[in-house]
């Protein structure tokens, strides 16, 4: 794995899209930074918070940041070989809320360009890591696959996370899908 790849890794809950990741951190080798996009703002997230901790080595390097990708990505060191961001689909969550405005849900023009905004923000994002010294492995939840939610916010995130991982996806030099623990790789080489 090249420095610079974009490794993709998509997958429903409890997939195994982390300790994919974490693996192919670990095969590549040297130091390795955590970007951790989760808010803890109940007591169910902060324990899954603290088993994601405790299973990555005490080592690597954990940057906590729920809102700018770009701003975490300035935190690595120079020395990182592997930078890990867990996960994109809490990211897009904790973006659409900070500007999600619940009676203006009839507006769709005004959801549009929120989602116009959160997309340049990754897509700027993306296009900073080809031209690091390190692979980056970007993790996200495939959530389109089950009914049309009830919540007009739910579509909004549905729907954003769709065009979210489409985009990385795309910019990615591999891409895996996980499934019942197994990865299947989808596009590119191991």
């Amino acid at each position: 794995m090249a420095e610079g790849k974009i490794i993709f890794i998509t997958g429903g809950a409890r997939s195994g899209k982390s300790t994919l990741a974490e693996k192919l951190a670990e095969n590549r080798g040297g130091p390795v930074a955590y970007i951790a996009t989760a808010g803890v703002l109940d007591a169910e997230m902060a324990e899954r918070v603290k088993q994601h901790r405790e299973r990555r080595p005490a080592a690597w390097l954990t940057i906590e940041e729920t809102l700018s990708l770009s701003c975490a990505l300035g935190k690595v060191p120079e020395s990182v070989r592997v930078v890990i961001v867990d996960c994109l689909t809490l990211w897009l969550t904790n973006r659409l809320l900070q500007g999600w405005e619940p009676n203006a849900g009839a507006c769709a023009g005004a959801e549009a360009d929120q989602e116009k905004t959160i997309l340049a923000e990754l897509d700027a994002f993306l296009r900073l890591l080809p031209a690091r010294p390190f692979q980056t492995v970007l993790v996200s939840n495939e959530v389109g696959c089950g009914i049309v939610p009830e919540s007009g916010l739910v579509r909004t995130f549905r729907d954003l996370a769709g065009r979210a991982n489409q985009l990385a996806a795309a910019r990615a030099d591999a891409v895996y899908l996980t499934v019942a623990g197994l990865p299947l790789l989808l596009k590119g080489s191991a």
